[in-house]
């Protein structure tokens, strides 16, 4: 794992910020707000925004300026939106060579298989940390991505669980940062031309 994060390869996901579980959060209203800087300032860097919702029929749908941010939102039963098919959108499928490509020798059709770059670095936070979010990223170090788990946009209904999320996410290799580190690493320097939008959104 590269030690500063790196906008070009970052995806950034979003955990179950809905209407009907938000009122009972751990100072809920601080982390959709953090959840909502993250996602305005991964807009500005063409950075991918996933949303997921946990049971929406019975939790709601997600807070709406935070749903209208998202590029998709992953409709969830299980816990781990990586059992529901998250690490697809993540890490999509090559698209196949068209063309005279498939003349190529394997190795050069494997080359134009991945244009794409992959962005194998997943930004995450979201609700609760000791069961949705925790589950997902989880799931997510397992399927060799480099997860970064922004703690001032999780929480959970005690801040005990909250708590006990972050220390076994740490021990079991994800990056523990907190909004502004994000916002920070993904512009670098005071030059970047974002840095002006960056400040307004994170003052």
């Amino acid at each position: 794992m590269t030690m500063l994060l790196d906008e070009t390869e970052c995806q950034l996901v979003l955990v179950d910020y809905q209407e009907r579980l938000m009122p009972a959060i751990f100072e809920g209203a601080m982390v959709v707000e953090n959840a909502r800087r993250l996602a305005k300032l991964a807009k500005l860097l063409d950075i991918p925004v996933w949303g997921t919702e946990q049971n929406p029929s019975r939790l709601g749908a997600n807070e709406a300026e935070l749903r209208a941010l998202c590029d998709k939102t992953l409709s969830k039963m299980h816990f781990s939106a990586v059992s529901e098919g998250l690490s697809e959108w993540l890490r999509p499928p090559a698209k196949p060579v068209s063309g005279n490509a498939r003349s190529l020798p394997k190795h050069l059709q494997k080359n134009q298989q991945q244009a794409a770059p992959e962005r194998n670095s997943v930004v995450i936070a979201g609700c609760e940390a000791h069961v949705c979010l925790l589950q997902t990223a989880l799931e997510l170090l397992d399927d060799e991505f480099d997860v970064w788990v922004v703690t001032d946009a999780c929480s959970s209904r005690t801040e005990r669980n909250r708590d006990a999320a972050f220390d076994r996410l740490a021990g079991a290799g994800a990056e523990l940062v907190t909004t502004e580190m994000v916002a920070f690493e993904w512009l670098r320097s005071s030059e970047h031309p974002d840095f002006k939008d960056m400040l307004a959104l994170v003052k």
